[in-house]
């Protein structure tokens, strides 16, 4: 495989997955006022997408190392195009709401594949300048998200914003699927039961962060349905989570600073949405403006952080990422004018961009290739649950009274404590010969722990 065109693919699908997401919030009241749509509705456009996701995501890397990462991609890219084609034609919210689901069922299965098919291609020693290119491609993504998303919405309307991911969907994914891919390794068997049971417990975790007045029987159902799937993995002749992955320190670390990391970013944003259009008086388009530093330094800093990764390794690299972001939210909690807010931002950009490259390095380079698409299937999960549980704790803390600094606080103390998993992260600089001799040895057996 041309590792080239596999790059150029991994990133054209996590930039198509990350553009739908932020071009809808644009979209949503419009959406709102042209299908009738009460709020709650409109709410579950991105909830049952969400949970579509969430829920599915290890088992579709499963499917991935067992059938083939291109493959897996490709159909899930063609399903992602259908689908948003079809969420386009839609005459009531009630039929978008109903595909925005199918769309997260192939979302999930595309996006552990971006990840899986880089593993599958290069070696853990050259790993760390693709997954920075594919960050940075993220974070230009998601900039441009609300700028695209306000300029469709405001001409042909909000059907075009999901037109936008039709043709290149269709496109790569029937390229994706004329590729060959190499000989898999991976399971003989998938654990099916052990899917249903983790998909279950996943969605209800989501439900219970998301929708608030459905918390007690969910929050119930994600606690049986956990500790049934835990009780099954032990047993299971062939997990769904492998021990060589999920019982390594530094890939459960490296999770735990991803959930952190990207709740503490989701939690800030929301607050500082209030902040910028309450206390500064900004409106929507100069609030993206003063925020603008955040992607900026979040494109920068992927880069950047190969060359630390190389340098320092991971412990240092992850764990003054942490801080840096926990500073940012703290100036951003005390700032009284713009200067100060565009440096908080900057701060935060740079701290997370820095840890979402290396604490994502740390969970695909540290899994055995055969395993490579539940390792990413875990860090999609983490980034995907870490927002949740941000924007549900920011939310929860802002209702307790008018001052932000409550909750920007409790957030930077999360970013900190996340900081502490940076002890179970590779110390030494990466990139020695063990790197050369750890690719050549994954390839046939499992990692060394």
């Amino acid at each position: 495989m041309n590792p080239r065109l596999t790059l150029a693919s991994s990133i054209a699908g996590a930039v198509i997955v990350a553009l739908d997401g932020t071009v809808l919030t644009v979209a949503q009241p419009t959406l709102h006022r042209d299908l009738g749509a009460s709020y709650a509705e409109v709410q579950w456009t991105s909830t049952g997408y969400l949970l579509a996701v969430a829920s599915l995501l290890v088992f579709a890397g499963r499917l991935g190392d067992r059938y083939g990462h291109h493959r897996v991609f490709g159909i899930g890219m063609l399903g992602f195009g259908a689908a948003s084609a079809a969420i386009a034609s839609a005459s009531d919210v009630g039929w978008v709401i109903g595909l925005r689901v199918v769309q997260g069922v192939f979302g999930a299965l595309l996006q552990p594949a971006t990840l899986g098919m880089l593993r599958a291609v290069f070696p853990p020693d050259r790993l760390r300048s693709p997954i920075a290119v594919r960050t940075a491609a993220i974070g230009v993504a998601a900039a441009a998200g609300p700028v695209v998303g306000g300029a469709l919405v405001a001409g042909p309307g909000w059907r075009a914003v999901f037109l936008l991911n039709v043709v290149p969907a269709l496109v790569l994914g029937a390229l994706a699927l004329t590729v060959r891919p190499p000989r898999t390794t991976g399971p003989a068997a998938l654990d099916l039961p052990g899917a249903l049971l983790l998909a279950v417990a996943l969605a209800c975790l989501v439900h219970t962060l998301v929708a608030m007045p459905g918390w007690g029987w969910t929050a119930v159902s994600a606690a049986v349905a956990g500790a049934w799937f835990v009780r099954h993995e032990r047993r299971a002749p062939s997990p769904l989570l492998p021990p060589d992955v999920i019982g390594s320190a530094p890939v459960a670390s490296a999770l735990g600073m991803l959930v952190a990391a990207s709740a503490a970013l989701s939690g800030t944003l929301f607050t500082a949405t209030f902040v910028l259009q309450g206390a500064f008086a900004l409106d929507p388009f100069h609030s993206a403006l003063v925020s603008l530093p955040l992607a900026l330094l979040m494109v920068l800093a992927a880069p950047s952080c190969a060359v630390l990764l190389r340098r320092a390794g991971a412990r240092r690299t992850t764990a003054a990422a942490m801080a840096l972001l926990a500073l940012g939210i703290l100036v951003l909690a005390r700032a009284t004018g713009v200067p100060a807010l565009c440096a908080g931002f900057a701060l935060v950009g740079a701290g997370f961009g820095t840890v979402m490259v290396a604490a994502t390095h740390v969970v695909v380079r540290e899994a055995a290739r055969e395993w490579a698409g539940v390792a990413g299937g875990l860090q999609q999960t983490a980034m995907n649950l870490g927002p949740v549980l941000g924007v549900a704790a920011a939310s929860a803390l802002m209702g307790s009274g008018d001052r932000p600094e409550l909750p920007l606080g409790v957030l930077a103390g999360l970013a900190l404590a996340g900081a502490a998993l940076a002890r179970s992260l590779p110390g030494r600089a990466e990139g020695t010969i063990d790197d050369q001799d750890r690719s050549a040895d994954r390839t046939s057996v499992p990692a060394r722990r």
